[in-house]
């Protein structure tokens, strides 16, 4: 019987947010108005979401270390987030490294990936592309921007300064997406959130399947598994298993590594639960295989460095 692991934890997709900054204007629409987007309604986490907060929600996982992920931060004032973030008592490993947000396509993208590249912290970029013709479903500002020659000059740059690209998109973006990955070999991308499965319908789900499968099939490509609650709302293990033994299929354990996507995520399910079923699914893989799922992809994916063993907040399963 295979030992389930019980090792360090790296959690590499999760946000942190100060409401008061006024600086994340979808949260704070969706406060003003109400408003629900694919996830539903946002009333839970509209507060603010510290490292304090978040340890509080991991405190059972042995997570020793985590990556921040851009949460959407105001355009008008880029760079702020990662300075945010610099100024945090960082020392429990909660947001040791960050993915920051910089619009490829905008008129000063150079020049701010260049200043985020000066931030050691920072390991990668993600701007978001899932677009939905529906406005509360859609996260970019609009259709077919990885095709486009401006936006891809920036990635040409992510590339050149030798940062990660966290890819966000919805399933029918995923042809689009194939070709980008194939146009640009030298770039590692991260798949967010297990590819977004958000159209649970027979099609849907296919269209999910084969667009998966075709980019598990790039070596630049990796996967988080992540927030799968988001899309599967009255979720139990027996759904959720197949989805994540899929991800696992197209993209092995050591392209594959689980993430909380808290608080985003604690919609839907707590951090234990988010954790609980990782453990369970995984139970039936081999110990190197569930600790490449849990540290190791993101530890190397990430550059993080850090060694084991490690119990940074003195937490074990």
């Amino acid at each position: 019987m295979t030992q389930a692991y019980d090792g360090p934890v790296i959690d590499p997709h999760h946000h942190l947010w100060d409401l008061s900054l006024q600086r994340h204007p979808w949260l704070q629409k969706a406060r003003a108005a109400g408003e629900e987007i694919v996830f539903g309604s946002l009333a839970p986490i509209l507060c603010d979401y510290g490292i304090g907060d978040y340890r509080a929600d991991a405190a059972h996982q042995n997570v020793v270390a985590t990556v921040h992920v851009e949460a959407g931060w105001s355009d008008e004032h880029p760079l702020e987030e990662s300075r945010w973030l610099d100024g945090l008592d960082r020392t429990s490993g909660a947001a040791h490294r960050y993915i920051a947000r910089v619009p490829l396509d905008g008129p000063d993208a150079m020049r701010l990936l260049e200043a985020e590249a000066e931030n050691p912290n920072v390991v990668g970029i993600r701007d978001i592309l899932s677009w939905h013709p529906e406005a509360a479903k859609s996260f970019a500002p609009r259709a077919n921007r990885m095709s486009d020659p401006a936006w891809r000059a920036g990635l040409a740059e992510v590339t050149r300064l030798g940062l990660v690209f966290d890819l966000m998109l919805y399933p029918w973006q995923m042809g689009e997406a194939l070709e980008l990955v194939r146009a640009f070999p030298l770039t590692l991308f991260v798949l967010n959130h297990g590819g977004s499965p958000a159209d649970r319908t027979e099609d849907g789900m296919a269209l999910w399947r084969r667009g998966l499968r075709a980019l598990g099939n790039e070596q630049n490509v990796r996967l988080k598994i992540s927030d799968l609650v988001a899309y599967d709302n009255q979720w139990t293990l027996e759904s959720l298993r197949p989805v994540i033994e899929l991800c696992l299929d197209c993209f092995g354990p050591d392209r594959s590594m689980f993430a909380s996507d808290f608080p985003v995520a604690g919609l839907h399910a707590s951090f234990d639960e988010v954790y609980q079923v990782f453990r369970i699914v995984a139970s039936q893989l081999s110990y190197d295989e569930q600790r490449a799922l849990f540290f190791a992809t993101a530890n190397d994916t990430y550059r993080l460095g850090i060694a084991e063993p490690a119990d940074i907040w003195g937490c074990h399963v």
